[in-house]
């Protein structure tokens, strides 16, 4: 690897140093002289703001505001990080910090939310993948930086905020937050039935040891001491670190490429394998996607798909495709800097493409239709009893209004809080619940072939 040096050179008029890390073949390979002009541009502007701006301005927050500019113009995640915005960052990937609990990015001079996390402020309040925040407490956003928004956002626990919140074609309304301390449990889990069902909300510190526990318990509480397959729920994940990514997928592989990483040097590119030692022992594995699902939830997905190691469901997730590298700056917080690209193990780049599903399954309501008004064979006259003396119609009339307690808009109701319950999300969960469907049939399916 190519050793840095560093140049420092004057401003005239400006009475600053600048330091480049710069290595001597990128210098040599920019004009040297069209680089000190710059630089001098540079250093001529700074002098007549400092000299000549309205209101007195430090020399500190000029060039805070010089470097967050350089950094935001590069891509939507590149950035600068004062002190404190650094000790939250650090904080945050820990699995506890403060805040409203959403992951958010920058588009069009607006902050997007790539994804509330569950049991959160935001989760609650009802933020969705994919809405605008356009107002913090009254105040535009345009302008700001990324982590400006942010550190706005954030605030003392028990504290409220006011968001205006633009979605799709809706007109824009106003949201009531109040700030809390965000633990994120990143892995939750329950049984459906003899399946294992698994959610991974954000990827942490613990995701990969709380996924292990998590898949041991079901399996010691699955009702023969032995899962029939698993659901791993990576909706709405905004990513996370990406060790703890490449852990999750090691767990459900025995061999292959996970993920690769390819930056501007080709001889930088880095590839991370999988050991043997599969998890569930090869239990068949449905991983849910949407389009809040981002960076470290997309290699898990490509990773499985491309080794027909799981079958992914769901929607296209967010493309996030790019790896972000915390640089601390001594006694000045840090830079994060786009520094490489994310490949799936078949070559293809995460960025602006995100994963497609296997099966492309959309967020639908599920109606339950009554049929039990419909005639059968056993209610013509004189229909010919069963020989093994089953009556399977009694049954089915039996068993039907079970269906239709668990359905949402089995009935209409047309009162108040019917109609505020409508706006939320459905009950039941129709992607799971196709997800579950086809493990059960290929648990039926398997077990026949076996017989």
């Amino acid at each position: 690897m190519r050793r840095a040096t560093i140049h420092k050179l004057s401003i005239a008029g400006a009475g600053l140093a600048v330091a480049l890390m710069l290595s001597p073949p990128a210098f040599a390979k920019s004009n040297s002289s069209e680089t000190y002009k710059a630089l001098n541009l540079f250093g001529d502007v700074f002098d007549r703001v400092r000299t000549q701006y309205v209101e007195e301005v430090s020399d500190e927050e000029l060039i805070e505001a010089a470097i967050k500019g350089m950094l935001t113009s590069l891509d939507p995640h590149s950035s600068y990080l004062n002190p404190k915005n650094f000790q939250d960052m650090q904080v945050q990937t820990k699995g506890e910090f403060g805040g409203l609990g959403i992951e958010v990015t920058m588009e069009g001079g607006l902050v997007k939310v790539v994804s509330p996390i569950d049991d959160t402020p935001a989760f609650r309040a009802g933020l969705k993948s994919g809405d605008l925040i356009s107002h913090i407490d009254g105040k535009a956003i345009q302008g700001l930086t990324l982590a400006e928004a942010v550190e706005k956002m954030r605030g003392k626990p028990d504290t409220d905020i006011e968001l205006v919140v633009r979605r799709g074609e809706e007109a824009p309304f106003e949201v009531t937050l109040t700030r809390a301390i965000i633990k994120i449990q990143s892995v939750r889990s329950r049984l459906e039935g003899d399946i294992g069902y698994i959610r991974i909300t954000s990827f942490s510190q613990q995701t990969e040891s709380g996924l292990r526990k998590a898949f041991k318990k079901l399996t010691k509480e699955s009702p023969k001491g032995r899962l029939t397959g698993v659901v791993l729920d990576l909706r709405n994940n905004p990513g996370g670190l990406l060790d703890q990514a490449i852990a999750v997928s090691n767990a459900f592989l025995e061999r292959g490429e996970i993920v690769s990483t390819r930056g501007r040097d080709k001889d930088d590119a880095q590839r991370f394998n999988a050991t043997s030692g599969d998890l569930t022992n090869g239990l068949p594995v449905v991983v849910l996607i949407n389009g809040g699902s981002a960076s470290a939830s997309e290699i898990v997905a490509g990773a499985l798909q491309d080794h027909s190691r799981a079958l992914v469901m769901g929607t296209r997730s967010f493309g996030k495709g790019s790896v972000q590298t915390i640089q601390p700056i001594p006694g000045h917080g840090a830079i994060r800097l786009t520094t490489a690209r994310y490949y799936t193990p078949s070559g293809t780049s995460i960025q602006a493409e995100g994963i497609s599903p296997d099966i492309e399954v959309k967020p639908a309501k599920i109606e339950v239709i009554d049929v039990s008004t419909r005639r059968r064979e056993s209610d013509l006259r004189g229909a010919l009893a069963n020989p093994n003396g089953k009556t399977p119609a009694a049954d089915e009339e039996k068993a039907e209004p079970k269906a239709d307690t668990s359905a949402d808009d089995a009935k209409p109701d047309d009162s108040d809080d019917a109609k505020a319950e409508d706006t939320q999300a459905p009950r039941v969960d129709y992607q799971l619940s196709r997800a579950l469907d086809l493990l059960r049939g290929l648990a039926i399916f398997t077990k026949k072939s076996d017989g």
